[in-house]
């Protein structure tokens, strides 16, 4: 069997975790927080908190449920207690790709994130579609990396990561680089960020005069079909017109040099920020 311990286990990535783990056979597993206030919402939830020092003696994994902005702190605390052959799991790459990580060569070190439910599915069950995050209702694939450690513990971290996000669409291998240029650059980066510029156009045109209802049905419906056309999940081409209103507005709106966020040195400096203690 082995002994995992849940850090963080009282808040939202903790929770899942816990709910995932907690009755498997596979695993026996301990809930850690840090403080008294977490304790107790462990306790609420019927589950007994354990000692962070008994939990990191006896952990063969150490499942780092906690924010960006304390990995680093946490990990410096953690790493070092851990027994020698154990495997760290994180669930984000920002932490490893800005160095956070204390080095330690008799450590396994495992990273893992989700991809969140895809807007194209096959899902027939009215709250799996409504699952936008991945709650445990709609398929999702998960992207994992083995920043270190021997190359079998890769098997033993993607099974944990399995369980984490189940139901599992699909698993990729990546690398922790290739991971940090999917989040944040890829999905926070650029797509976030163009998506909130859409969010702002909407309320721009409903303030113009278009009603609020008639702008976002509109607006949701070219999206649908846009986002099909681009991604080929149909075999079509934007209009000529749309074509023209895109080559044109792309000068206007982004800078020419806007693939610089992918760059390495850009990157470091996003995975830096995201890590940096408040």
């Amino acid at each position: 069997m082995t002994t995992i311990a849940i850090l963080g286990a009282a808040g939202n990535m903790g929770t899942r975790a816990c709910n995932a783990l907690k009755d498997d056979p596979e695993y026996d597993t301990f809930f850690v927080e840090a403080g008294a206030a977490g304790e107790e919402k462990l306790r609420e939830r019927g589950l007994e908190p354990t000692p962070m020092d008994e939990a990191l003696r006896a952990a063969d994994v150490v499942l780092l449920t906690i924010p960006d902005a304390l990995i680093g702190k946490v990990a410096a605390q953690v790493v070092p207690q851990v027994k020698s052959g154990a495997m760290v799991i994180g669930l984000d790459p920002a932490a490893p790709h800005a160095g956070r990580m204390p080095v330690r060569d008799d450590v396994t070190y495992f990273f893992t994130h989700p991809a969140h439910p895809p807007i194209f599915n096959d899902e027939q069950d009215m709250e799996a579609r409504r699952d936008f995050f991945g709650s445990g209702q709609a398929k999702q694939a998960i992207v994992n990396a083995l920043l270190q450690g021997p190359e079998e513990d890769y098997e033993k971290g993607e099974k944990i990561a399995k369980k984490l996000f189940r139901p599992i669409l699909r698993s990729h291998r990546v690398t922790i680089e290739q991971m940090a240029m999917l989040e944040p650059a890829l999905s926070e980066t650029v797509a976030a960020t163009c998506l909130t510029v859409i969010r702002e156009a909407l309320d721009e045109a409903v303030d113009r005069g278009v009603p609020a209802e008639a702008a976002r049905d509109f607006l949701m419906g070219h999206l649908n079909v846009e986002i099909a056309i681009l991604f080929n999940e149909i075999d079509w081409q934007l209009s000529a017109g749309a074509q023209e209103a895109v080559a044109a507005a792309k000068k206007v709106i982004f800078q020419p040099d806007w693939r610089k966020v992918f760059d390495r040195d850009e990157l470091l400096a996003s995975t830096r920020a995201i890590t940096e203690e408040k």
